[in-house]
């Protein structure tokens, strides 16, 4: 390409550059990386007071940082000169690398990027436990580390008997337990206390050997399995107190009180690997609060993920043109030659109180702009377009998000024909974010009026059709050409 015509693409030409270089970067596995002094130093306060400060460090052709890997300072490097990165340039291999280093660095808005990267992409969801590992191991857990805290979070509503062993390291794990065990009350968890100490007493046996792991595999069965084991004899573990020691750092933030007394008795208490004074404690806390009411899982328990198993079109509260069939679960718009605005219909179920709730809107045919979103009964009406209205709140095929008639500009791509969107709606929080077909986008930030008790909503005029079903996952669905060529032909017929 001719210089001149694009800056950044000229800029590009002086990343890691040694012909027009007047600094070398050594990083922490010795490898030498190129800069120009003057735009670093523009770029970052860090740069400049190590590059202009008077010391020698002026003068010299070489500054080291012994923290920070060659993979790490690459992506720094690409947003200095740039001004972004590509959001496939992150990793699973190098994104917590580029996170730390951009927080030594001080480039705060890469630091969002990278967040907003881990919340809404299915790279990260993908491996999640391993970016938990890989950043507890980088950094000591406390209130004010924005990543850790939120791996922590995002791991905690993944049940540990999904994760195989060896993705979790033990710290990453105690970093877990201790997180949710102190913010209880407002931590959502995905696994009984009983599972909780299962995973990490296998864990720490892995520890010690194969030989004791295979063991304690056999001697804790799963929650579900454990009537029918209850009254075997017991198998003696060979290096319990190895197990032990491992397990100690676990051990204080396991909430023995929401495990079953006869399980603590005939399951746990024989196997040794938990010290005599807490099993103690335990049976005392017992006795005394024989009425506990706690819960066998910590936190929120994110059975209040409601996936909508059941959801269908309200055919009482719809626009006078929409119709309603294949039970409930398909709505369209009835007139053919008829020209008028967008109608509405919203789902029988009301989502109010606490919870996060989840479903799925297929549009089997697009109409002039479709919608879908969440709405009020109060002062709505169905013969009009949700996103007029105070109490609706849409986003369109268009890529907008409206309410009130107020847009938000370019949420999304365009979607059409086919199109699969989940809305996620936590009310929580009162917010609402939007999967479309697979691909997870923010929280509306500009939406913070969401009333207490909503319904699913879509608006469409003809010849749309959309049907609602429960939330499911793309990546989880089988034979996603098929389905595509199933709606493709009932398309046709259609028309």
């Amino acid at each position: 390409m001719t210089r001149g015509y694009s800056l950044e693409q000229d800029l590009r030409l002086l990343i890691n550059n040694p012909k027009y270089s007047d600094i070398e970067i050594l990083c922490e596995d010795k490898k030498k990386l190129y800069g120009c002094r003057a735009i670093l130093a523009a770029r970052s306060e860090v740069f400049d007071k190590l590059l202009y400060n008077g010391m020698k460090e002026s003068y010299e052709k070489q500054i080291t940082f012994p923290t920070i890997n060659s993979i790490g300072m690459e992506i720094i490097l690409e947003y200095i000169y740039r001004g972004s990165i590509k959001e496939e340039s992150l990793t699973k291999d190098n994104i917590i690398e580029v996170y730390y280093a951009a927080d030594y660095i001080q480039l705060l808005d890469l630091q969002n990027f990278i967040i907003k990267t881990i919340k809404n992409t299915s790279f990260a969801e993908n491996y999640l436990p391993e970016l938990l590992s890989k950043a507890a191991d980088t950094t000591p857990l406390s209130e004010t580390n924005i990543l850790l805290n939120l791996l922590i979070k995002e791991v905690a509503t993944i049940s540990l008997n999904t994760i195989e062993f060896g993705r979790l390291s033990i710290t990453a794990l105690e970093y877990l337990l201790s997180y949710t065990y102190t913010h209880e009350k407002e931590s959502f968890f995905a696994t009984p206390e009983y599972e909780v100490f299962r995973y990490s007493a296998m864990l720490a046996a892995k520890q010690v050997s194969n030989n004791a792991f295979k063991i304690l595999m056999k001697t804790l069965p799963p929650l579900k399995q454990i009537k029918r084991l209850e009254n075997e004899g017991q198998i003696n573990i060979p290096d319990h107190q190895k197990i032990a020691k491992e397990l100690e750092p676990l051990a204080k933030f396991i909430d023995f009180r929401r495990i079953k007394g006869q399980i603590l008795v005939d399951i746990i208490e024989p196997l040794k690997i938990i010290p005599s004074e807490i099993i103690l404690n335990i049976y005392r806390n017992n006795t005394k609060f024989t009425n506990s009411n706690l819960n066998d899982i910590r936190g929120i328990s994110t059975m209040s993920i409601c996936k909508l198993n059941e959801i269908v079109w309200d055919e009482t509260a719809c626009g006078s043109k929409l119709i309603v069939e294949d039970d409930g679960k398909v709505v369209y718009y009835a007139q053919r030659n008829e020209c008028v605005s967008h109608q509405s219909i919203r789902a029988k179920i009301a989502l109010e109180n606490k919870g996060i709730f989840e479903w799925d809107v297929i549009i089997e045919k697009d109409s002039l702009w479709s919608w879908v979103g969440v709405c009020a009964s109060e002062n709505f009406n169905f013969d009009t377009w949700a996103g007029y209205q105070p109490t609706g709140w849409v986003i369109g095929s268009s890529g907008y998000c409206y309410n009130s008639g107020n847009w938000v500009k370019n949420y999304c791509p365009k979607f059409g024909d086919g199109a699969r969107i989940t809305v996620h709606l936590d009310m929580n929080k009162r917010s609402c974010s939007f999967t479309i077909n697979g691909k997870k986008y923010p929280e509306i930030s500009a939406w913070d009026n969401l009333p207490s008790k909503l319904y699913p909503v879509v608006s469409l005029r003809h010849p749309g059709r959309f049907r609602i079903e429960p939330y499911q996952d793309v990546k989880t669905i089988p034979n996603n050409r098929k389905e595509r060529r199933f709606w493709k032909n009932l398309r046709e017929k259609l028309k």
